[in-house]
């Protein structure tokens, strides 16, 4: 007698979670980087903190387009893991290093212009000259930094997540080192402020970079998936196939990620206090989302791992798995977003008016953060088929035609204010959401088993 349905799905939740967990703490471990160094930077001049910020408004917008396109190497090395195929998993790291470096060139391109950009975008001269400055000095880093990005996706992939967290967890302690040293000048440095900022994320960069590639190739974690290098590296097939996958993925998040910088351009034109309260409630928003995010990248691993293994049914039940689990996790955030409304915000600023309208604006982030929770795992899903298209339909619709449009209306033409926004955003969001479950539901029954069957 085969185990029963309560055993198999438990037994899927502990799977995913073994998978997940190290990726949260990666996620985190990111964010709390660029949280340290707010702090440090913030030390110098509210200058400087603003230039720093623009900064990396301008590089986060770019950077995650290109993460987007390498994260197409999620379906084509999971379901290659599955099928037990090592050689062609190694095949496609090789070809996602080809296409870091070509990507490294563009990005590098695009950062050594952004006083210019930024100037376009209508940013204060001199902020724009600091931004500048604090981008220039990164350029060496791109390459290291979206190489380490292709060799995580291949990691994460086959199921080895904890090698990533540890190169981030302890590239927190370089961070703050290399930070002290150069923005405030010790040991001998100058004191170079935001430009220090720069030096130190770079050289972080640089060194989490090579760490992870020494940490597989000396504890042997490309063993059993790799291939010498050869011309096939450059096939233009295989490229094209990794781009196929890659360039929806960097649409949907890139039109995801657009959406959210222009509502805090809305939210600009309603005052300096809806400003901040947007941003203390997004800022909220960011750290409970590495929860669901993280799940969601376990999911397309265990998805496409079973697809390459030839188990549609089983797949089709860790989807749902995952989806529950995004979606259960948010709601708990959604409870303490509006039990401790009166609290959090608090801790980001003492002005009686901010935090009254971020404490209004919280309920509505909460029922945000159970779509939102949906939604990301839903995408996690579709990369691990192998179909992440109909994700970046329905961000273009949701977003963009009905969610940002309809909050710009309400912001601006009634008396809704930024609670107007966020019921936008929170409509459109909801909609993605809802239109990812039901492709699920019903043409994702298709193509779990004609994925399953190549």
């Amino acid at each position: 007698m085969g185990p029963s349905t309560t055993e198999t799905i438990g037994g899927e939740a502990r799977h995913l979670l073994r998978l997940a967990l190290p990726v949260v703490m990666a996620l985190l471990g990111t964010m709390m980087m660029g949280f340290v160094d707010t702090l440090m930077v913030g030390r110098v001049s509210v200058d400087a903190l603003a230039a720093v910020a623009i900064a990396n408004f301008w590089i986060f917008a770019t950077l995650q387009m290109a993460l987007g396109v390498l994260f197409g190497l999620d379906p084509i090395v999971a379901q290659a893991h599955g099928a037990g195929e090592g050689e062609r998993a190694g095949l496609a790291l090789q070809q996602g290093v080809v296409l870091a470096a070509v990507l490294s060139v563009l990005l590098v391109f695009l950062w050594s212009f952004s006083e210019n950009v930024l100037l376009l975008m209508g940013q204060d001269p001199e902020l724009a000259a600091g931004a500048h400055t604090y981008t220039r000095v990164q350029l060496p880093s791109v390459p290291f930094l979206l190489g380490a990005a292709a060799l995580r996706q291949y990691l994460q992939a086959r199921e080895l997540v904890r090698p990533a967290m540890w190169v981030v967890l302890i590239a927190n302690l370089w961070n703050v080192f290399f930070n002290w040293v150069f923005i405030f000048g010790h040991l001998g440095a100058p004191a170079l402020g935001v430009e220090g900022a720069g030096i130190a994320t770079s050289l972080t960069r640089i060194l989490s970079g090579l760490a992870l590639v020494a940490l597989v190739w000396f504890r042997g974690y490309h063993l059993g998936g790799w291939v010498p290098w050869s011309r096939a590296a450059l096939d233009p097939a295989g490229l094209r196939r990794l781009l196929s996958m890659g360039i929806p993925i960097s649409v949907q998040m890139g039109l995801e990620m657009w959406a959210f910088s222009g509502s805090n351009l809305v939210a600009g034109w309603l005052g300096t206090q809806a400003l901040a309260a947007h941003t203390i409630v997004l800022n909220l928003a960011s750290i409970t989302f590495m929860l669901p995010l993280g799940i969601a990248q376990g999911t397309a691993v265990r998805v496409g791992n079973l697809i390459g293994a030839g188990q549609p049914e089983r797949a089709r039940r860790a989807s749902w798995v995952g989806i529950a689990g995004g979606g259960g996790i948010m709601t708990l955030s959604a409870l303490l977003f509006v039990l401790l409304r009166d609290v959090l915000p608090r801790a980001y600023t003492p002005d009686a008016a901010v935090i009254a309208l971020a404490t209004s604006i919280l309920p509505i982030a909460a029922a945000f953060q159970v779509f939102d929770g949906i939604q990301v795992v839903a995408c996690g899903v579709l990369r691990g088929l192998g179909r992440p298209r109909p994700a970046a339909v329905f961000n273009l619709i949701g977003y963009w035609i009905l969610g940002l449009p309809i909050g710009i209306w309400l912001a601006l033409r009634t008396n809704a204010g930024l609670a107007g926004l966020w019921w936008g955003l929170a409509g459109g969001l909801s909609l993605v959401a809802i239109a990812l479950l039901i492709w699920i539901a019903r043409s994702g029954q298709d193509a779990f088993r004609e994925t399953g069957s190549h």
